[in-house]
């Protein structure tokens, strides 16, 4: 009885197995197997060589909605198939697959109706979709939005507002903005041949930023203009944080330092080639520093006094007031030629050559310069025993070794 008991429940579970599968490859074939969800066999192709698209898609002249099912069905078909004949069915069906062509939703407003006509073909919009062979996905063909352009332009009879086309305006980013430094580099964007921002936006769109040349003419004052991301101060708002979000007053003084670490940052707003050639007419090895306007200070006479005692002029006390400045067009870390004609010290001998470091520059005795050979020290520093041990009584290790 208890042998028996085991074979009725082993039998029970085989069945239950056998009607699982049965069940799971009913589904696989309501959506067409592996085929990806294709419900007929159908190649656009094949069927464009023998007629033209409204022969099979009788209803789209005539239909104001994408509501409407334009798909053709038996009647339009058996013009050439014989759909009677079930012998013939896997022409164009695939084996248990008979339902019908599920049209999914759609999230805009258009009228085949309107868009049809005598100079209008199929293929203006739907580009490409005679040459689809079997297998293509639904709505592989349908017009992006740079097709839709081509008329919704507002210079043609057709509006671009967006409500004419989409039910909700909610959300309408292109896949190509979301990226989390779009607004960094969507000049690169904007400068492409194929660019179609203006499907979109208009010049007021920019201008919600792009106030900075405004920024130097408006009467502006302590009282009234306050550093970037600082929201709470901000005492008109909108228009303060258009100002504040570009740059500071005095960038036209440090931008130097930004265009050299920064100089994509710079080009997402500004063309340098033509922007930074207003003020810097550069030649032709294109350093702008180097070959660019030269500051009034540096016009003075006595900016720059050569000789160990003279205090180096009114180079030296700016730099001494504000590096920063300095920085902004010449490299201070001894790569700019301009730096290193008199600040080096290729002798070795000390007191021979332009005094360069502050009083207690030096506040730590054991710095990089013992076993860096790159330590910034040997760029001005270049005498023979200028080296990680080096010997200590002579050249540059003897100004601390004795």
């Amino acid at each position: 009885m208890k042998i028996l008991k085991i074979y009725s429940f082993m039998l029970l579970l085989a069945v239950s197995l056998l009607t699982l599968t049965a069940f799971q490859a009913g589904n696989s074939n309501s959506t067409g197997g592996d085929k990806k969800g294709s419900v007929i066999k159908f190649s656009h192709e094949k069927h464009a060589e023998l007629s033209a698209c409204q022969d099979c898609h009788t209803t789209v002249p005539t239909s104001g909605s994408l509501k409407d099912d334009l798909f053709p069905g038996h009647e339009q078909c058996s013009s050439c198939h014989d759909v009677e004949d079930s012998d013939q069915c896997s022409t164009c069906h695939y084996d248990g697959v008979f339902e019908p062509i599920q049209k999914p939703a759609s999230e805009l407003i258009f009228s085949h109706k309107q868009h049809t006509g005598d100079k209008t073909e199929c293929v203006t919009c739907h580009a490409g979709i005679e040459k689809a062979g079997y297998g293509i996905e639904q709505g592989a063909y349908n017009p992006g939005m740079e097709t839709c352009f081509t008329c919704h332009n507002d210079r043609k009879v057709a509006t671009n507002a967006c409500e004419s086309c989409h039910i909700s305006t909610a959300n309408l980013i292109p896949d190509d903005h979301k990226v989390a430094d779009f607004i960094k580099v969507h000049k690169f964007n904007a400068n492409k041949l194929d660019a179609n921002c203006v499907m979109c936006h208009d010049e007021s769109s920019c201008m919600d930023c792009h106030t900075a040349t405004n920024v130097m003419t408006e009467n502006n004052t302590r009282d009234n203009f306050y550093m970037p991301y600082i929201q709470s101060t901000f005492k008109d708002g909108a228009k303060q944080q258009k100002i504040t979000r570009v740059h500071s007053l005095d960038f036209r003084f440090s931008h130097g330092i930004d265009a050299k670490g920064k100089l994509s940052d710079c080009q997402t707003c500004h063309q340098t080639e033509t922007f930074c050639a207003e003020c810097h007419n550069p030649s032709t090895n294109g350093d702008y520093a180097l070959n660019g306007i030269v500051p009034m200070t540096h016009l003075k006479p006595g900016f720059v006094t050569i000789g160990v005692g003279t205090g180096g002029g009114e180079h030296a006390k700016l730099a001494r007031r504000d590096m920063n400045n300095c920085v902004a067009c010449h490299d201070v870390q001894g790569a700019d030629p301009n730096c290193i004609t008199c600040h080096n010290d290729a002798d070795g001998i000390k007191g021979t050559n332009p005094k360069t470091h502050v009083a207690g520059f030096m506040k730590s005795e054991n710095g990089d310069w013992h076993n860096d050979l790159n330590s910034v020290c040997y760029t001005c520093h270049t005498d023979a025993n200028a080296r990680p041990n080096g010997v200590k009584t002579l050249g540059f290790c003897s100004y601390c070794h004795k």
